[in-house]
C-alpha cells in the first residue's frame, strides 16, 4: 500500500508539473501574441523617447534612459496593469474611456510641440546637466508621463488579446509583455542616444574602413537623431489621433463610430485597388487620418490650455 501510494503520489507530482509547463506554454504564447499585436505603439514609444534627451550631456544619457526605463516599468506595473484588470473584469465600458483621455493628452503634446516650432521660438540648447538636477528631473519626469501613454495603450492592447484567459493567466501573461516590451524599447533607445560614442570609438581603430565606418556614424546620429524627434512628435500625433478615433465608437461608449468606419473602409478600399502596395497604401491612409484627427483635436487644447489664467500666470 505505501508503494502503491507512493506511485500514485509520483503520478499526481508528473501531472500537475504537465500542466504547469502547459499552463506557462499558454502564458508564453499569449504573451508574444500580445507583444506582437502591440508592436506598432512599440515602434511609436521607440521613436518618441529621444526627444527628450536632445541636449543631454553625453554621460547623463544612459542614467537618464535608466531613470525612465524605471518609470516606465513602475507605470506598466504599479499603475496601468491592476487598472486594466480590474477594469476588464468589473467595468470594461471605461477603458475606451480612460484610452480616449490619455490620447487627448498625447494629441496635445504632440501638437504644442508643432505649434511651438512653427511659432519660431527655440528652447534653450544648454545641457540639463548643466542648467540643473531640477530640469534633468523636468526631462525624466516628461518623457515617464508621455510613456503612461503609451504604455497604457500597449497594457490594453495586449488585454484584449488575452482577455479569454483567466484572471492570473491575463496577469502574468501582462507582465512578461511589461517587461519584454520596456527592455526593448529602451534598449533600442540606449543603443541610439550612444551611437555617435561608438562611431567615435570605431574611428580610432587601426583598419580604414573601420574607421570610416566610425565617422560615418558620427557624422550620421545627430541627423539621425533630429529626425526621430520628428517622426516622435508625428508619432504622439498618430497615436492618440488613432486612439481617439478607435475608441469613440467602441463597445460600451455608445458614441458616434462613423469616423473609423469610414476610415477603414476607404483603407479597405485602396487595399484591394493598389494590389502589391495596398496594404502599405492603405495603411498611410489610416495612419495619415489618425494623425490629422490627433493634431486637429490637439491643437484645440493647446489653445484651451493657453486660455487658462493658470496658464496666463505661468508665461508671464
Amino acid at each position: 500500500m505505501a508503494i502503491g501510494g507512493l506511485i500514485g503520489l509520483l503520478d499526481d507530482i508528473a501531472a500537475l508539473a504537465k500542466l504547469s509547463a502547459a499552463s506557462l506554454d499558454d502564458v508564453s504564447a499569449a504573451a508574444g501574441r500580445a507583444t506582437a499585436k502591440a508592436a506598432g505603439v512599440v515602434v511609436d514609444d521607440t521613436a518618441v523617447t529621444p526627444q527628450y534627451l536632445q541636449g543631454v550631456t553625453a554621460e547623463r544619457e544612459l542614467a537618464i534612459v535608466k531613470k525612465i526605463a524605471l518609470g516606465s516599468i513602475r507605470n506598466k506595473l504599479i499603475f496601468i496593469l491592476p487598472v486594466a484588470l480590474l477594469l476588464n473584469h468589473f467595468l470594461p465600458a471605461l477603458l475606451p474611456i480612460i484610452l480616449m483621455v490619455g490620447g487627448t493628452y498625447l494629441a496635445f503634446e504632440g501638437a504644442e510641440k508643432v505649434w511651438h516650432k512653427l511659432s519660431g521660438q527655440h528652447d534653450d540648447d544648454k545641457p540639463a546637466v548643466e542648467k540643473g538636477p531640477e530640469a534633468e528631473k523636468q526631462i525624466v519626469g516628461g518623457a515617464i508621463r508621455t510613456d503612461l501613454i503609451l504604455s497604457a495603450e500597449i497594457m490594453v492592447i495586449a488585454l484584449s488579446t488575452v482577455s479569454h484567459q483567466g484572471f492570473w493567466s491575463q496577469m502574468v501573461s501582462l507582465v512578461v509583455v511589461a517587461f519584454v516590451i520596456t527592455l526593448l524599447v529602451y534598449g533600442v533607445v540606449a543603443l541610439l542616444v550612444r551611437m555617435d560614442d561608438i562611431g567615435l570609438r570605431l574611428a580610432q581603430r587601426d583598419s580604414s574602413g573601420v574607421q570610416t565606418l566610425g565617422r560615418g556614424l558620427v557624422t550620421a546620429m545627430p541627423k539621425v537623431l533630429a529626425t526621430i524627434s520628428v517622426v516622435g512628435t508625428v508619432a504622439m500625433l498618430w497615436v492618440g489621433g488613432h486612439i481617439l478615433m478607435a475608441n469613440l465608437g467602441a463597445d460600451g461608449t455608445g458614441w458616434f463610430n462613423a469616423p473609423y468606419e469610414w476610415v477603414h473602409h476607404i483603407e479597405l478600399g485602396i487595399s484591394e485597388a493598389t494590389g502589391a502596395l495596398g496594404g502599405t497604401l492603405g495603411w498611410s491612409f489610416n495612419t495619415l487620418c489618425s494623425a490629422v484627427i490627433g493634431f486637429l483635436v490637439g491643437s484645440v487644447v493647446v489653445g484651451v490650455v493657453h486660455l487658462l489664467p493658470v496658464k496666463k500666470a505661468h508665461v508671464e
